[in-house]
């Protein structure tokens, strides 16, 4: 073997050691997560058409998602008492609006306390792309940001960003749950294609009671999401799903196959926010034979923590 061959067969073995979640059994102890911005408010804070949750994660935080109106997931965090200057990580879960809305307000707020308040934004490939008839939100802003800065980091797989904590990259649609509207265009160089929202990703974390799924709208599918995790997951149960899962149209029948598949997964906890539906949340959680205190529609404030599990606010409940 050649020196050459012999430093490549150890790169090989460093990248792949690096891709199965949980194979080096980095599991966090500490983990709150906090919603920021969906369509139930609970006193404090205001609902919008919307998502945001910060996630702290032994003594690291990131920020998912930036809610719609500019204002929203600032003026939430101020009025829940959390402070966001210290948040240099921000994850994007796809390039629709109701996502990123607030992303250059908070960062020009927040950087006046924190130079690094949110200078690094962890996305999917694919969230660049010209969309046809519809503007990018992200792209139109993006050298903005750049020119502050602040810095894109694109995955294409499965990484991980701190230890026990994953991105899910882009998710292989594996069933058919086209969970998006069906009307978007993608400009390519090889023509228009359908906007599947390729870039759509999730994070995953680590835990000793298994995998904790954050999904901004599920556009990959939610079961897509839960296989592509759990192929790389070293066989881990997802016990807690929290987020958008874009179930707020599915039929009866839908809902029905959804809770099986969640069952063989091993999920007993749900924050069903933002566009899961609060008749598919009820629903879901009656299949799954699940009390009110595990299975709740998400709202401004509620949160979810290892010790002690969800907390979720009056209207919630």
């Amino acid at each position: 073997m050649t020196i050459k061959s012999y430093f490549l067969l150890i790169l090989i073995i460093v990248q792949n050691s690096t891709l199965l979640l949980g194979q080096q059994e980095k599991t966090v102890s500490e983990l709150k997560i906090t919603t920021l911005s969906t369509m139930v408010a609970n006193g404090k804070g205001i609902g919008e058409w919307g998502y945001s949750a910060l996630i702290e994660v032994d003594g690291k935080k990131i920020l998912f998602d930036t809610g719609s109106r500019p204002e929203t997931v600032l003026q939430n965090a101020q009025e829940l008492g959390i402070d966001l200057s210290d948040v240099e990580d921000v994850f994007l879960s796809h390039n629709h609006w109701d996502h990123i809305g607030g992303l250059l307000t908070l960062r020009k707020e927040l950087k006046k306390r924190n130079p690094n308040a949110l200078s690094r934004i962890h996305v999917g490939e694919g969230i660049f792309s010209k969309r046809v008839n519809s503007e990018n939100t992200i792209l139109s802003i993006r050298d903005e940001l750049e020119a502050d800065q602040v810095e894109f980091i694109i995955y294409e797989n499965q990484q991980e960003l701190f230890p026990g904590v994953w991105i899910t990259g882009p998710i292989n649609r594996i069933h058919d749950e086209r969970n998006w509207s069906g009307n978007g265009k993608i400009e390519t160089e090889n023509g228009i294609i359908e906007d599947t929202i390729p870039e759509d990703q999730s994070l995953v974390i680590d835990t000793k009671d298994g995998l904790v799924l954050v999904s901004g709208c599920g556009h990959a599918g939610l079961i897509n999401t839960l296989e592509h995790v759990s192929a790389n997951a070293n066989e881990k149960k997802v016990f807690t799903i929290i987020g958008g899962f874009h179930l707020f149209n599915a039929s009866d029948q839908q809902l029905e196959w959804t809770a099986s598949k969640l069952k063989d997964f091993g999920v007993s906890k749900i924050i069903g926010a933002h566009c899961t539906g609060i008749n598919s949340l009820y629903t879901l959680r009656e299949l799954l034979e699940l009390n009110r205190s595990d299975a709740i529609v998400g709202s401004v404030g509620d949160s979810f923590n290892l010790t002690t599990g969800i907390k979720a606010g009056p209207i919630a409940r």
